[in-house]
């Protein structure tokens, strides 16, 4: 049964919050690991522990996510997901010990990779039945979100309340207020695909296509954890600029990056995935250049927005590209690229603090900016693929 338009748009609301609640979750932790830190004691050493944790249960999760989504459809999958992560995400800030802490964080990480998954996944769905470009802007949601529940985790420790209260208060609403959105995503069973889905979607293969936007998605993840961790560093101590300025690295980067993902369903309906790729991706690498090669405060400050902006619609791109590359099997094309493309955001900022041990910073931040210049250079494969069948529609006009 085809999809109304009414459908669509209540559905698209609807995938933009499951984006928010990931966000918000994510922003609220983030906000408070200071604290989970203080309370139990830890060291730097002993933390890396905990947040590790939570990159293999992501790691460990998406083995199964992607499978979850195609037998069962990802409606069905996204609102149990979007519950558990909302929830998984308060044990650890009540956890009384480090073992506690790392199987709390652990199985957050586990759950939450079937909610990236299904999300995700329903996003192409969405886009296919919108037939134009919509996934940016849900990943511009998230950027929303984690700003929300930054937010939230800012005001809970001004208060002086502690990581427990700010988790508990964040995600039990997000879980109560899923079980009303999730009754406006796309029907299963009325989705054109989901019989095929339930009927034949068997293991998806490692192809040399899902591992090459495996690595797209990594370079552009490596470029967003290196941001978040060397930014200010970078401004800091290596430009001499007060740590007041120095922050305005990351939050730039930040903005633009929002900015850029809301801008870019306009720019990939207008010119296309490929081109919006390799134009992104040079602005990203003549950005972080420009801000690592002239020296000066106010120059590195534009190049980390123009990085941001040029990164923001890659892997929106990579994502969409790789649910509609094979319908039947979405969820584990989807759930293999970012498989391999979350390694890069946890590896990332090792990465570069690895290479600056042995060389300096500049230098390791470099990589970033190479990455940028391939992920450009790597544009071509996003072209969409001819349909094969009526039922089998890019949701992206094909490139002129």
């Amino acid at each position: 049964m085809s999809t109304t338009p009414r459908q669509a748009a209540n559905a698209r609301r609807a995938v933009s919050y499951f984006f928010i609640v990931l966000g918000t979750v994510s922003g609220a932790w983030a906000a408070r690991i200071p604290a989970v830190k203080t309370d139990l004691g830890l060291s730097d050493g002993q933390l890396s522990y905990g947040l590790l944790a939570i990159a293999v249960g992501l790691v460990v999760g998406m083995r199964f996510a992607g499978r979850l989504t195609d037998h069962f459809g990802s409606a069905r999958v996204i609102v149990p997901a979007a519950i558990g992560t909302a929830l998984t995400i308060i044990p650890p800030g009540y956890a009384p010990t480090l073992p506690a802490l790392i199987a709390s964080l652990f199985l957050y990480g586990l759950v939450n990779a079937s909610l990236d998954v299904s999300m995700n996944a329903h996003g192409v769905e969405v886009e296919r039945a919108y037939g134009r470009p919509i996934m940016s802007s849900f990943h511009g949601m998230f950027s929303i979100g984690g700003l929300l529940g930054a937010g939230i985790g800012g005001l809970f420790a001004l208060l002086g309340l502690g990581a427990g209260a700010t988790l508990a208060a964040t995600g039990i609403p997000l879980a109560l207020i899923s079980l009303y959105a999730g009754r406006h995503l796309l029907p299963a069973d009325r989705h054109p695909s989901a019989r095929q889905k339930q009927e034949s979607a068997g293991p998806a293969r490692w192809t040399g296509w899902i591992v090459l936007m495996g690595v797209v998605a990594f370079a552009g993840l490596v470029g967003e954890g290196a941001a978040v961790d060397w930014t200010s560093v970078y401004l800091f101590e290596d430009l001499h600029a007060s740590e007041t300025v120095a922050a305005l690295g990351f939050a730039v980067f930040s903005i633009a990056m929002t900015v850029g993902r809301f801008a870019g369903d306009h720019l990939a309906l207008k010119h296309g995935p490929v081109r919006l790729v390799r134009v992104s991706g040079v602005i990203a690498a003549l950005g972080l250049g420009a801000a690592l090669l002239i020296g000066s405060v106010p120059v590195a400050i534009v190049g980390f927005a123009l990085f941001g902006l040029g990164l923001a619609t890659i892997v929106p791109q990579v994502f969409s590209a790789a649910g509609n590359h094979d319908p039947a099997r979405a969820g584990q094309a989807i759930a293999q690229v970012a498989t391999v493309g979350y390694t890069g955001l946890v590896a990332g900022p090792a990465i570069i603090g690895g290479v600056s041990e042995l060389t300096d910073l500049p230098t390791a931040l470099a990589i970033p900016a190479v990455l940028a210049a391939f992920m450009a250079a790597s544009a071509g494969a996003l072209r969409p693929r001819a349909p094969r069948d009526a039922g089998d529609t890019a949701a992206v006009r094909p490139e002129p």
